[in-house]
């Protein structure tokens, strides 16, 4: 029996009709594996995600390999957007016990949820010197039946391993202006001066460390940090990452050159992006950041905005089962779509090849340069969206998550102001509401919900810190002390709730499900981690209220992060972005007045670029 029918994450619903007798993850599960004295099998993914998809088709729909695995094993599915905890917990042990993660993460754990054996992505059939998936799950049984002492010291071992990790003493050194410095002469080592970005591939957008850099440019005048970011920022604008047509960001390329991604569009990439632009847009001027900026919020409220006013999660790279199918072109198509002679304009322009730049002779789109013709290429643009728009669309995973509707709130808050736009503010408001009435439940937040139901599922740090400072972005631009009073609670639960007495925060709340170790990740990823969320929280809401009590907090966080910042700057850039803030400020804007005036003063206000500006705008009296 499948008992994923009633789950509310689209990803565990894609697997509600598995032959696989999947469980979701909870005291059942765990009891099960107890009572049949079997290992558990603990199957983590995401719904956008391609390996997850392709693993799921050649294994989980087998019906041989389902049997096998429901035989010898309990059998537990995960979306890893629903429970970061749990993810956190086994992708750690993953990556010590293999050097590497990512997923599809598959964890054989005992039945009191300790990880003896741990992989990603494993194939129907040995290739490519990795061994069949049914190969491993019968060498895991026969060790768990034949080598039981065995299986139990690794198990053991790699939970005492992951508490020895959070429990790691804390480097009480600030983050000053000589550990800022140092963070972009480090960055500079590694920076791709030819491509733009850091490191080879496959390429994540930088986006935190470039609004590190991007601050710190403007508080010291730095030119070749400044220059980092306009090289890096244009480069993914030009290239097959950006949606040439639509707007918006795929997660990352798979090359150095930003040419072929993983067409996966995921909220929390766009709304972060959002807000780069628009920052580079007002510090350089540049016409293409403005371009982007604009493009990526219409995406935003045209792709991803629920019905509820939220915002989904993700659109799945895949169509109908082939990857970037919805995307990609041939000439040839662009020729039926166009005509011959428009048709190889546009193929020139975006660098659609007869050969092809993707997969099956096709191409990604690519803008290398602005053409001479605007004008020409805005009506062949139009076009070309119309005709891919009856193509079949990508799915869609539909689940609110509270965090990173947070950062879609932050970023089209200051998007309808700088571009003046209310409709990018009101979908700021609907969104904020939502959360307050949805995803707030006795002070405490819910991570996700889908069709206007909230889930079970706690919200964690990451959660508790993007939606304050989301409300406090909301008070920013409406005046409404109401705002400051839901950021303030929120923030107030974290120092009781999450604080670890060693230093810092954990990643939940005392009152969580206790796992095999409690979660403490302090390297940004994809999306600012709970710890330097909070950070960023606490010091808008110190310079918002004066109160020292949360510029303590703020500094107690950053300190918690302070060896990764200074050994490893390109995974804490959100948190020397907040440094950045701290060094720079606060340098605090009140804007009082009848709306047409406020209005106008308000964009003056935040067009400053300054690291340390927190500007509120309301009406008198509010």
């Amino acid at each position: 029996m499948n008992r994923l029918g009633a789950a509310t994450s689209p990803y565990l619903l894609q697997h509600a009709d598995n032959p696989v007798d999947w469980f979701e993850w909870g005291t059942e599960a765990l009891a099960e594996a107890e009572r049949r004295d079997v290992p558990i099998l603990l199957s983590v993914g995401y719904a956008a995600c391609h390996w997850c998809h392709v693993m799921a088709h050649e294994s989980f729909e087998d019906a041989d390999t389902a049997a096998y695995m429901n035989d010898h094993f309990v059998c537990i599915k995960v979306d890893r957007e629903e429970r970061p905890d749990i993810d956190a917990v086994y992708m750690a042990a993953t990556q010590a016990m293999t050097g590497q993660g990512g997923w599809p993460m598959t964890c054989i754990l005992t039945p009191a949820g300790r990880p003896f054996f741990a992989g990603t992505y494993f194939p129907p059939e040995p290739r490519h010197n990795m061994p069949a998936f049914t190969q491993v799950l019968k060498a895991l049984s026969d060790a768990w039946n034949t080598k039981r002492d065995e299986v139990q010291r690794i198990g053991a071992e790699i939970v005492e391993h992951l508490g020895r990790v959070n429990g790691a003493e804390l480097d009480a050194h600030v983050l000053d202006e000589g550990a800022l410095d140092d963070a972009v002469r480090t960055l500079a080592s590694h920076y791709d001066a030819e491509a733009g970005g850091f490191a080879g591939s496959p390429k994540f957008p930088p986006t935190m460390v470039l609004e590190f850099l991007l601050r710190y440019a403007a508080r010291t005048g730095s030119g070749d940090a400044l220059a980092m970011v306009e090289h890096t920022a244009e480069s993914m604008a030009r290239g097959g990452i950006y949606d040439q047509l639509g707007g918006g960001f795929a997660r990352y390329s798979v090359d150095r050159n930003w040419c072929v991604p993983h067409f996966e569009k995921m909220l929390y990439d766009n709304t972060q992006l959002l807000s780069l632009y628009l920052h580079v847009w007002r510090q350089t001027g540049s016409g293409l950041a403005k371009r982007v900026a604009a493009q990526t919020a219409e995406f935003l409220l045209r792709d991803m905005q629920t019905p509820e006013g939220g915002f989904a999660s993700a659109l799945d790279a895949d169509t109908d089962g082939v990857e970037g199918a919805f995307y990609a072109w041939t000439p040839s198509q662009l020729v039926d779509v166009l005509g011959a002679d428009d048709g190889r304009w546009a193929a020139d322009l975006l660098g659609v090849t007869a050969t092809g730049t993707f997969e099956e002779g096709t191409s990604t789109l690519q803008l290398a340069v602005d053409p001479d013709d605007a004008q020409r290429w805005a009506a062949l643009r139009a076009a070309l969206f119309v005709a891919r728009r009856q193509r079949t669309h990508p799915a869609r995973d539909d689940k609110v998550v509270a965090g990173w509707n947070a950062l879609a709130i932050t970023a089209l808050v200051e998007a309808g102001v700088l571009l003046e736009e209310p409709r990018f503010t009101t979908a700021a408001l609907q969104a904020a509401q939502l959360l307050h009435d949805l995803h707030t439940l006795d002070g405490a937040l819910i991570r996700t919900s889908r069709e206007g139901t909230a889930s079970r599922n706690a919200g964690v740090l990451e959660d508790y810190g993007l939606v304050a400072q989301a409300y406090l972005s909301v008070l920013g631009a409406t005046g409404d002390p109401v705002w400051l009073r839901r950021a303030t609670a929120l923030l107030d639960v974290v120092i009781d709730e999450f604080t670890d007495p060693a230093g810092g925060f954990f990643d939940t709340a005392a009152d969580a499900e206790q796992l095999i170790t409690r979660p403490k990740e302090l390297s940004d990823n994809a999306s600012p981690s709970g710890t330097s969320a909070v950070a960023a929280a606490f010091v808008s809401l110190a310079a918002v209220t004066g109160d020292e009590h949360y510029a303590r907090a703020a500094h107690t966080a950053l300190a918690s992060i302070s060896p990764i910042a200074r050994q490893a700057p390109r995974f804490a850039g959100w948190a020397l972005a907040t440094a950045e803030a701290i060094e720079a400020g606060p340098f605090e804007v009140a804007i009082v007045g009848a709306t047409k005036d406020r209005e106008a003063l308000h964009r003056a206000a935040v067009w400053s670029s300054s690291p340390g500006a927190v500007v509120v705008a309301g009406a008198p009296g509010a």
